[in-house]
C-alpha cells in the first residue's frame, strides 16, 4: 500500500522553539485521517511543511502527487463573488475541473453571483473546499475546518466531503478538536502532542488493541502498557495497551475514540507507535 504523506524525523522550529520533533509517519492512499493534537501540538506546522509552506529545519516530508490545503481562516476574498472566486482558482492551479466545481456549489444551493462576504460560515466553508476539490488533488488537507461553525453546518460540510471520498480515491489529513466529529468520517489516526507523534494507525486496530480498565488501586496489573491512569478514592481508572490483567479484580472494557485520544493527550509520554515507517501498520 502506498502512502500520500511519509514525513521522515521531521524537525520544525520557530526561531530556537521546535514545534516539530522527530516526527516520522506515513499515511497510506485513501484514508481518511483525523490530525488531533492540544493547541501548539504542530498540527498546522504538519500540514504547512506538507505543502510547502514552511522549510523544515530537520528530516523530510513528502507527499505523493498533488495536494490541497484548506487553512482555518477559509482564504476567501470576500469582496469577490462565488464566480470569481472560480476563476481565480482556474488560473492558479495546473489542474482545474471547472464543471465539477458548478455542479457541487449547485447542488449545496450556492449562487455564483453572490459576494463571499454574504455567505454564511457553512457555505464560505463548503466554497473553499470546493475549490480545493476542484484542483483535483491526490492528498486534501483541512486545517480545522468546523472551527465556529453550528453542528447542522459541521454536519453538512463532513458529508459533503466524504461524498468525494466516495466517489474517487481521495485521501484527506483533517484536523479538528471536535472529536465526535470525526468519530463517524476517519479511519486513521494520528496524535500529536508537544511537537511529537504519540499515535498513528488505523483507527480499528488501535481501538482493539487498548482497554479501559477500573478496580482497586492495590491490585496488580501485568501484561499491559498504561497509557494513563486517574484515581477516585480506592478505584483507578487506566487506558491501557496490550493484554488485559490477569488480576480478576479488574474490570475491563473497550475504549470509544474520544477515550483514546484523551487518554495519550494526558499522558505526553506515552505512545502508540509500533511500526513508524510501515504503511498501514
Amino acid at each position: 500500500m502506498s502512502a500520500a504523506l511519509e514525513a521522515t524525523g521531521l524537525g520544525v522550529r520557530y526561531r530556537r522553539t521546535w514545534v516539530l520533533r522527530d516526527c516520522s509517519l506515513s499515511l497510506p492512499t485513501g484514508r481518511v485521517a483525523a490530525l488531533v493534537g492540544p493547541n501548539g501540538a504542530g498540527k498546522t506546522t504538519l500540514m504547512h511543511a506538507a505543502v510547502g509552506l514552511l522549510r523544515p529545519a530537520l528530516g523530510s516530508v513528502r507527499v505523493a502527487g498533488e495536494a490541497a490545503f484548506v487553512a482555518q481562516d477559509k482564504p476567501l476574498y470576500e469582496s469577490f463573488t462565488v464566480a470569481e472566486m472560480l476563476a481565480f482558482g482556474r488560473r492558479m492551479n495546473r489542474r482545474w475541473d471547472d464543471a465539477a466545481a458548478a455542479d457541487r456549489l449547485a447542488a449545496l444551493g450556492i449562487p455564483l453571483r453572490r459576494k463571499v462576504g454574504r455567505l454564511s460560515g457553512g457555505q464560505q466553508a463548503q466554497v473553499a473546499v470546493t475549490l480545493a476539490l476542484a484542483g483535483l488533488p491526490d492528498l486534501l488537507m483541512l486545517d480545522e475546518p468546523l472551527a465556529n461553525l453550528d453542528p447542522l453546518a459541521r454536519h453538512d460540510v463532513m458529508r459533503s466531503i466524504m461524498a468525494e471520498v466516495a466517489e474517487r480515491r481521495l485521501t484527506v489529513l483533517l484536523s479538528s478538536h471536535v472529536v465526535s466529529d470525526l468519530e463517524e468520517t476517519c479511519d486513521w489516526l494520528v496524535v500529536l502532542n508537544a511537537g511529537r507523534l504519540q499515535v498513528s494507525g488505523d483507527i480499528e486496530e488501535l481501538l482493539d488493541g487498548h482497554l479501559v480498565v477500573t478496580g482497586p488501586d492495590d491490585a496488580p496489573i501485568a501484561g499491559a502498557q498504561v497509557v494513563s491512569a486517574s484515581r477516585t478514592g480506592r478505584q483507578v481508572g487506566m487506558l491501557v495497551r496490550g493484554a488485559p490483567p490477569l488480576d480478576p479484580r479488574w474490570q475491563a472494557r473497550s475504549p470509544g475514540l474520544e477515550e483514546l485520544v484523551m487518554g495519550y493527550l494526558r499522558s505526553p509520554d506515552s505512545a502508540a507507535l509500533p511500526k513508524l515507517t510501515g504503511v498501514g501498520a
